[in-house]
């Protein structure tokens, strides 16, 4: 067809469109018209909403609002958007009545739809104004005129399929019945697809609308979960905890999606902001890119940061003075290695100076320890090296010269920043800066960093949520929540046990990794490596490739990326263990003409590149290809460390070696479980 021709086409599916909606459009008013009992402004709203059910929307009017006595709204509205509560007002501005009741019938509309295992993130209370144009929020209340109602709901994000609006919408009609009178005639959409002998219909099969939803999350990425939960996931989201709380559970649980629709809750029902802390800088553009995703009108009330960043922020606005230097900080910690550390009996124990910089970092200054009393008898947690009391005054005497030094440059360090952050929180005035924390990945922080954060909201209900797996933990050392004062009692700490993420090959691979390593979580129990898992996905592979050489090893990476399916790149990651490890295959990507995007860029957003990062950037995220290329050798050494069936990371025989080895094979672990469907692992045979 030719230019004129294609144009012309256009044309007349132009007025062909425009026929059809006025047609619609007189139709809705006509039927609206018959309605006597409203007024005019409502009535025209009415007309506009019915237009909407010739485009796949079911309109419900009048309905009983079944187990509350305060619920009070006109209208039902399903469609591709989510389920929308809707209240015709003809009053100027919100009053406090219809605002109130309103609220009520969405709480009843979300409980509904729970157990449908559908979010409360996609319900959504509107208040529509009669004879006004208006566009506004009040709390999570969206205010509307009747002229914006229309193409507001129309360009929300689709969240539904046209099964899953006719099966959510019958079963709301059946929940929360009509008053006589109150059947509208529904303006039909498209024919769907002819109904398939032996498949469930969707008007009635509701456990088979369940299924659906969840097999068709699993399948997509991470930011798919958007509507649809497990039934117990979702009532963890609504859950009203009586004080701090808890969920754990292993790798691909959906511990961090229950998180955000956690935040994206308790930001459409109180006043105060969310706090979302991670320990990794990365981690909150991603998850603040798939909340505005999923809950646009309360993303903008949590805020996503990473403990240090927040910290900082938070100090300088006191008028805290910070002076954080890394650089010079590590130049301090290296003059108190040389002057006192080296000659001393640590170096017998384990010559490499960063296992004791670690223990500074992580046991002494990451607890809050100030005096050595009370380091020469505190539990060691996850510290495998059995330290004597002289011994432990040999590390107070490195600390001590470590301190002095870094004092004489005036600098701070990373834990120094979280110890000013955690006093100047202690001593405060006023009411809590927050309505609620909810802390993703808490393993990884700190005692001090733990104790900042409740030092924020308390013990107060709903206002303190940690989230995290201690089999998951990629930094040395450890705590307890006891000893940050945190008592996490009986219903309050919530264990997930279906992994919604990986294949059996997948996990089997990976728990074949960590199987022999027993681990202490948060409350103190000791776990085995290898835990009973539900599984639900079963699809996926792992490749294994073992080459002579490492050019052999990296012509067969190169090739498995090149032959990904279009667009495939979008979801497919190549983790390496060490940051020169990383710059290796950075380049070699690079001059082969693949796109590459860093982690620690990366916002969550497709974007048509391999994302590139270490297995401790790749915490919290998944994707549906994963590679590992040399994915058993001994960080800085490039040499195999184990069979390629299961590594034996580390070569060492002593406490510390063997800790070290435990770390780096919990890291591992991290890494594989972030595969969906693929897990490239590639390794270097030595001669």
């Amino acid at each position: 067809m030719g230019t004129g021709g294609a144009v012309s086409q256009r044309t007349q599916d132009a007025r062909r469109q425009e026929r059809l909606l006025r047609e619609q459009w007189q139709a809705a008013r006509r039927q609206a018209l018959r309605w006597e009992a409203v007024a005019e402004g409502e009535r025209w709203v009415l007309a506009q909403l019915l237009v909407l059910t010739a485009r796949g929307w079911r309109l419900l009017v009048d309905r009983r609002w079944s187990g509350t006595r305060t619920a009070d709204a006109d209208m039902l509205l399903v469609g591709p958007g989510g389920v929308f509560v809707v209240d015709v007002t003809t009053d100027r501005e919100p009053v406090e009545g219809h605002v109130s009741g309103l609220l009520a019938a969405t709480k009843a509309a979300e409980s509904a739809v729970a157990t449908l295992g559908m979010s409360p993130v996609a319900v959504q209370p509107v208040m529509v104004f009669a004879g006004q144009r208006r566009d506004a929020s009040l709390d999570r209340i969206r205010l509307l005129g009747e002229h914006e109602i229309g193409p507001v709901l129309l360009s929300q994000r689709h969240r539904l399929r046209a099964e899953s609006v006719r099966a959510i919408a019958d079963h709301l009609e059946r929940v929360f019945p009509g008053y006589a009178g109150s059947a509208i005639e529904q303006q039909l959409p498209p024919a769907p697809e002819p109904h398939r002998p032996g498949s469930p219909d969707g008007l009635f099969d509701l456990e088979g609308l369940r299924d659906a939803a969840l097999k068709g999350a699993m399948e997509a990425p991470i930011e798919q979960w958007m509507t649809f939960l497990h039934p117990d996931q979702v009532a963890l989201v609504r859950r009203n905890w009586s004080g701090p709380a808890r969920i754990s559970g292993p790798a691909g649980t959906g511990k961090t999606v229950v998180a955000l629709h956690r935040a994206a809750y308790l930001a459409r029902r109180t006043t105060g902001r969310i706090l979302y802390v991670t320990f990794a800088n990365n981690l909150p553009r991603v998850q603040s890119t798939f909340l505005t995703a999923m809950a646009p009108a309360v993303a903008d009330r949590v805020d996503f940061r990473s403990l240090h960043s927040w910290a900082q922020e938070f100090l300088q606005e006191r008028g805290v003075p910070v002076r954080l230097h890394g650089d010079k900080a590590e130049t301090a910690f290296s003059l108190a290695w040389k002057n006192v550390g080296r000659a001393s009996r640590l170096a017998s124990l384990d010559p490499d100076p960063t296992y004791w910089h670690e223990e500074i970092d992580h046991v002494i200054k990451g607890r809050g320890l100030t005096r050595f009393e009370e380091y020469a008898t505190v539990p060691r947690r996850r510290r495998r090296a059995s330290l004597h009391r002289a011994h432990r005054q040999s590390v107070w005497e490195l600390y001590e010269a470590y301190e002095s030094l870094r004092g004489e440059r005036g600098v701070h360090d990373f834990n120094d920043v979280l110890s000013l952050a955690l006093a100047e929180a202690t001593r405060r005035r006023g009411g809590p800066p927050y309505a609620a924390v909810i802390v993703d990945e808490v393993q990884d922080l700190t005692l001090v960093g733990v104790r900042l954060l409740h030092a924020l909201v308390g013990d107060v209900p709903n206002g303190l949520l940690l989230v995290g797996d201690g089999q998951q933990t990629v930094y040395p050392g450890g705590f307890r929540l006891t000893d940050a004062g945190i008592d996490i009692r009986g219903d309050r700490g919530q264990v997930l046990r279906t992994n919604y993420r990986n294949s059996k090959q997948i996990l089997d691979a990976a728990l074949a990794v960590v199987a022999d390593d027993a681990f202490e979580d948060l409350d103190g129990l000791r776990t085995s490596g290898r835990r009973d898992v539900d599984l639900t996905y079963h699809d996926g592979d792992v490749v294994r490739v073992t080459r002579p050489t490492v050019d052999a090893h990296d012509r067969d990476l190169l090739d498995a990326l090149r032959s990904l399916p279009d667009g495939a790149r979008a979801d497919t990651a190549l983790l390496c263990p060490s940051m020169r490890t990383l710059g290796h295959y950075q380049r070699l990507l690079t001059q082969e003409g693949i796109p590459v995007c860093q982690l620690e860029h990366y916002d969550g957003r497709a974007v048509d590149a391999v994302k590139l990062g270490t297995y401790r950037r790749a915490k919290g995220l998944e994707f549906k290809n994963v590679f590992l290329p040399r994915y058993d050798a001994v960080p800085g050494q490039g040499t195999p460390a184990g069979p390629a069936a299961g590594p034996a990371i580390g070569t060492g025989t002593s406490e510390t070696a063997r800790e070290r080895a435990e770390l780096l094979r919990s890291q591992l672990f991290v890494a594989m479980t972030r595969a969906r469907d693929l897990l490239w692992l590639g390794s270097v045979t030595t001669r």
